[in-house]
């Protein structure tokens, strides 16, 4: 069981908008995860995104006004808070996400660490989707077939029969090669609870994170 969380909120200003910030915030957390993973890949600290919007829905929450605007017709969207889980407190403050955050300060907030409520909606897999042939990867085959830097092939390639997703995403580098990704995540609903294990990402297919 996931007994306690911390929230992270984003703080996006006019010049640093909520996308760049989630790919800032996202790399450093995946640093510290790395850190915490045993020699399986395996890290006891699972990820939930409490405003996520799958793609379809009309329109965000009203009571977010800041994106409430943004419509999620077609595109599903992250929102602005991040909720790290763990069976035991002491995990939690020993990943210390305020460490791996402090030169993004002025722009997140830590909430303390906190009991899980009682009172659930339910539980959800933050899953990574890997579409079989996303434009970053189409790029990537592009660029080498014609000798083209990746940022060349990405703007100039535009696939013909390549089928929109609907999951959001937030843009990484790749921390051996340097190559930048789309991690794309999909959330399920769930009823029950699932043990299984997450992976340096926080995010798993099978082990289930509280929904409130």
């Amino acid at each position: 069981m996931l007994n306690f969380y911390q929230e992270i909120k984003l703080l996006p200003e006019e010049e640093i908008p909520i996308h760049f910030l989630w790919s800032k915030v996202y790399q450093q957390i995946h640093l510290g995860l790395v850190e915490m993973q045993d020699d399986q890949g395996r890290v006891p600290i699972g990820v939930a995104f409490p405003e996520y919007v799958q793609g379809g829905r009309s329109r965000l929450p009203a009571d977010d006004d800041a994106l409430a605007s943004r419509s999620t017709e077609k595109f599903g969207i992250l929102g602005g808070k991040l909720r790290l889980f763990a069976e035991h407190e002491a995990t939690l403050s020993q990943f210390n996400a305020s460490h791996w955050l402090a030169r993004l300060s002025d722009y997140v907030h830590c909430t303390s660490i906190r009991p899980v409520p009682e009172k659930l909606v339910g539980y959800a897999t933050y899953q990574r989707e890997q579409p079989k042939a996303s434009k970053e990867r189409l790029a990537r085959r592009y660029a080498k077939r014609h000798t083209l830097s990746y940022d060349a092939a990405l703007t100039c390639y535009q696939p013909l029969t390549q089928k929109p997703l609907t999951t959001p995403f937030i843009r990484l580098e790749s921390l051996s090669g340097g190559q930048r990704f789309c991690l794309w995540i999909k959330k399920t609903a769930v009823e029950k609870p699932s043990k299984g294990d997450f992976g340096s990402y926080g995010l798993s297919a099978l082990a289930t994170v509280p929904d409130f």
